[in-house]
């Protein structure tokens, strides 16, 4: 697992991206086009942790709101 950046927010995504590759579509089917692909899962973990850390930079940025529309892709990953 990864041992950069500060613990407090590391813990905090990572403990998001677990609900989030359970119940949130856009992270769920990222997850598993990671997972089908051979990557180990705990490297799939922190890809969709940087993906939940850009969403959440760039949604505080244009001060708007999580749309899942906006940002589930049919498009493969890679």
């Amino acid at each position: 697992f990864c041992h950069g950046g500060r613990a407090i927010v590391r813990n905090a995504l990572y403990m998001a991206v677990l609900s989030a590759v359970r119940f949130e579509p856009v992270f769920k089917a990222f997850y598993q086009r990671l997972v089908a692909r051979g990557k180990a899962k705990k490297i799939a973990l922190t890809a969709c942790m940087r993906k939940l850390l850009t969403i959440i930079n760039a949604l505080v940025k244009r001060n708007e709101k999580w749309d899942a529309t906006r940002h589930l892709s049919t498009v493969s990953v890679g």
